[in-house]
């Protein structure tokens, strides 16, 4: 086990190292200048989620609205709380910086590969959609052989990305908050208890398939957003007169080697960058190609409805709430010396730790706040995240894949709640939990290069029918483009 553990610490490493900045970096640049700078529609996206695309004039499965919640709901999860709070720990705070660029920038690159997600979607032989990366691939690259192997090594990652991003990193999460919350007696609480139940709560919902998961989540998704961000202004407002201090560290963290808190938490540029990017994309999903998965089957006129409709995501999730965590995270830090000093000695060493010691500091609030985000943010994660591995196993094996999908899925979601453990066990149960969050980036990573791929090849028809559809005033106009059907499997 240490030395596969060793092995995905390396990997994860490698392949997060420059190259894979640059290239998630540089294709959220390409694509903000290639869509005329998409991010000043924003408004736009977000007038369009909250309306509906009449049945009789568009195509697809679910609504927009639904497509969105479905895809914030697979975003918006503990990348969030104790995602900020890793790259907190490990990046320093001019990690959260760069997670809130990833965020400004990464809205041009969601808008495209949605864009492309829904332009070549297919529909099954039932007639319902399905769309992503590996449709894209499949059918808008001239090289029609490249374009299925980097269709096929998508949808492979994707399907094990679901198992760390979607399952096993979201239960430990949430069995990690109820163990140490102040709120109950977590450890008197069986682990295997709690797996079961929340194995149970997701596996109602999956097996109902896409429009049960949409249903749920149009729901929970907006409550408990409001719920949280709501919760967490109040916890900076009375963190108040640390505000300032906060914010100059985050910018100052991140262009110059600086600590935080009096030095307890620091690092280099490079770090700040890499664990920003890394938290970022694990957040809000930019460059993953993940949103395309659902978004396929909004019901939309056009491709550019949907795409400007799912890019308000990445806005929601990482411009507004890991913004807001990042600032909570920061002013109890410096509000409170001690939790800077049990970093320095090792007494907090995860991001998990670190999120749950700051918002223990408000008595009773803090805790609910964390314990009710959590079992709301990771539930949703783990739906969301089931219909993405959904979607990738079908194009990898067939539909005949989806259930024993599904087994192991659930045992993953059981796993991560297994690996909570008292403090004579606590050096192990970092280990597990350091290696599924690093098989998480890793996969994540993954993902992210032949997605990048797609959308970087794609550009010129993303560019042409964006300045059409958007630009030109055609938002109203049906796109009647027949959809081809394929067989199932």
């Amino acid at each position: 086990m240490k030395a596969f553990s060793d092995f995905i610490s390396w990997l994860d490493g490698q392949v997060w190292g420059i190259p894979m900045i640059v290239l998630l970096f540089g294709t959220h640049l390409f694509l903000t200048a290639r869509t005329g700078f998409i991010q000043r529609k924003l408004g736009t996206g977000i007038k369009m989620s909250v309306t509906k695309d009449d049945p009789s004039d568009a195509s697809g499965d679910i609504t927009q609205f639904g497509a969105l919640t479905t895809a914030l709901a697979a975003t918006i999860g503990t990348g969030n709380i104790v995602g900020v709070g890793t790259g907190l720990l490990f990046g320093g705070p001019g990690a959260i910086f760069w997670m809130w660029i990833t965020g400004i920038l990464g809205i041009a690159t969601k808008y495209s590969e949605v864009f492309i997600g829904v332009k070549y979607r297919v529909k099954d032989h039932s007639g319902k959609m399905l769309g992503g990366a590996m449709y894209a691939l499949e059918r808008g690259f001239k090289n029609k052989k490249a374009g299925r192997i980097l269709a096929i090594l998508f949808a492979l990652f994707a399907s094990l990305a679901a198992f760390g991003i979607g399952a096993s990193t979201q239960s430990n999460s949430l069995a990690d908050a109820l163990y140490n919350t102040s709120l109950v007696d977590g450890k008197a609480i069986p682990q295997w208890l709690v797996g079961a139940v929340v194995v149970v709560l997701v596996a109602i919902v999956i097996l109902g398939g896409i429009k049960s998961i949409s249903r749920v989540c149009e729901k929970l998704v907006p409550v408990m957003a409001l719920f949280y961000v709501v919760c967490c202004l109040i916890i900076i407002g009375i963190n108040g007169q640390y505000l300032g201090e906060a914010v100059r560290q985050i910018i100052e963290g991140a262009f110059t080697p600086a600590g935080a808190a009096g030095g307890a938490v620091g690092s280099t540029v490079t770090l700040a960058l890499q664990f920003g990017f890394k938290r970022g994309i694990f957040s809000n999903e930019s460059g993953m190609g993940s949103a395309p998965l659902v978004a396929a089957s909004a019901t939309t006129k056009n491709p550019a409805r949907q795409a400007l409709v799912s890019m308000t995501g990445t806005f929601w999730d990482t411009v507004v709430v890991c913004l807001i965590t990042g600032l909570m995270l920061m002013t109890t830090l410096i509000a409170n010396p001690e939790l800077s000093t049990a970093v320095a000695n090792g007494t907090i060493s995860s991001g998990a730790g670190l999120a749950t010691a700051a918002f223990e500091k408000i008595p009773v609030f803090g805790p609910l706040v964390l314990l009710v985000g959590l079992l709301t943010f990771t539930y949703s994660t783990i739906l969301g995240w089931s219909q993405y591995g959904n979607r990738a196993i079908s194009y990898l094996l067939g539909k005949k894949a989806v259930l024993p999908y599904y087994i192991v899925f659930l045992l993953f979601v059981f796993w991560g709640c297994m690996m909570v453990g008292d403090a004579s066990n606590s050096a192990a149960v970092s280990n597990l939990s350091s290696t599924v969050w690093d098989f998480a980036d890793v996969m994540n990573a993954l993902m992210a290069i032949p997605n990048c791929i797609a959308v970087l090849g794609l550009s010129a028809v993303i560019a042409r029918e964006t300045k059409h559809y958007v630009y030109d005033g055609n938002l109203e106009e049906v796109d009647d483009t027949e959809i081809p059907q394929y067989d199932e499997k």
